[in-house]
């Protein structure tokens, strides 16, 4: 393990004001969505969209880094520039999912477990040779009644702290992933107790792995109520909320911390992100890793006219510009 490389590919991915665009979705979820708009499913058009994705000009003035796939990182332009060249290119860190899914939880189906750790390794090495200078790894938490189990966590919590001491080992900078699903009827308030709890439990493996804090990143969830609750949770207080709970138990030598969207729509997302940087100076850098967030209005042109490139990379840097300017508090 290398410190130095790790904390300044951090550096680079937490530059301000960029932050970290998420093409990662597998085969299975990116056909889903392009059925659902009409595409045809197969690898040509996945190439094509995803093309269109990383050739975006002046994508780079706000966008650090992109997560990619396994499929995708190993794709090439049309004219047989490998993806991972073309981001390299315009000085964008290249980063891979590396998690193969999930799994029900033994005795508790509702909830999951993520695997992968089994060859991670030599899948590592591969990466890193195409480019990968980071990589991420999720769990999926799901409140209900009487969940998250304290074994559900523990265990997802291991799997994460391995994954991040065999990517340091490396020299690739791991992006934990615990992430609590929007879906369900809870409270903020119950929200907010889960994601401190599993925190606090991730902090513990990390640290008895020796992963070196610093050169890690953080992806989380916001702290906000379930999609079903009602009323649904203010902007200032899903902000309130998720900085109070981040500042309470993650610590300070955190290498920074980004968001997903996490089925937020598009333009709330872009708020709540704003309304945290709004509150003043924070003890860690505080961005953003969205995919949907940025790249809905991207798909939905593709999927009218997929030879309209032009406006459907313009729709991508629109929206990665907002993500930007909220990022260091400056949207409206």
């Amino acid at each position: 393990m290398d410190t130095k490389i790790l904390t300044e590919t951090v550096s680079k991915l937490i530059a301000k004001p960029k932050g970290i665009l998420a093409i990662d979705e597998s085969i299975s979820t990116c056909d889903a969505r392009f059925e659902k708009l009409g595409i045809p499913t197969t690898i040509e058009k996945r190439q094509e969209y995803r093309e269109l994705l990383v050739t975006t000009p002046e994508i780079e003035k706000y966008v650090s880094g992109f997560i990619t796939f396994d499929e995708t990182i190993k794709q090439s332009t049309k004219n047989g520039t490998p993806f991972h060249q073309v981001l390299k290119e315009k000085g964008i860190l290249v980063g891979i999912k590396v998690d193969q899914g999930l799994k029900d939880f033994p005795d508790s189906p509702i909830e999951k477990m993520t695997i992968g750790l089994e060859g991670l390794t030599e899948r590592l090495k591969e990466y890193k040779n195409l480019g990968a200078s980071f990589a991420k790894w999720r769990e999926a938490i799901t409140i209900g009644d009487g969940l998250p189990t304290e074994a559900c966590l523990i265990t997802n919590a291991q799997s994460l702290a391995k994954y991040a001491k065999l990517c340091q080992e490396e020299n690739i900078v791991p992006m934990v992933e615990p992430e609590v699903l929007i879906d369900g009827k809870h409270s903020i308030e119950q929200c907010l107790e889960i994601t401190a709890y599993n925190l606090d439990i991730l902090f513990t493996e990390l640290k008895k792995e020796n992963v070196f804090i610093p050169g890690t990143i953080l992806k989380t969830s916001m702290v906000l109520a379930g999609k079903d609750h009602f009323p649904q949770s203010q902007v200032g207080e899903v902000a309130e909320q998720t900085l109070k709970c981040l500042k309470e138990h993650v610590p300070l030598d955190i290498g920074g911390i980004v968001f997903l969207s996490g089925g937020q729509d598009d333009e709330t997302s872009v708020l709540h992100l704003n309304a945290m940087h709004q509150t003043g100076e924070l003890p860690w850098p505080l961005t953003f890793s969205y995919g949907r967030a940025i790249q809905n209005d991207t798909l939905v042109s593709f999927a009218k006219n997929p030879e309209d490139v032009t406006t459907a990379q313009t729709l991508l840097l629109k929206n990665a510009e907002k993500c930007s300017l909220a990022s260091v508090g400056q949207y409206k």
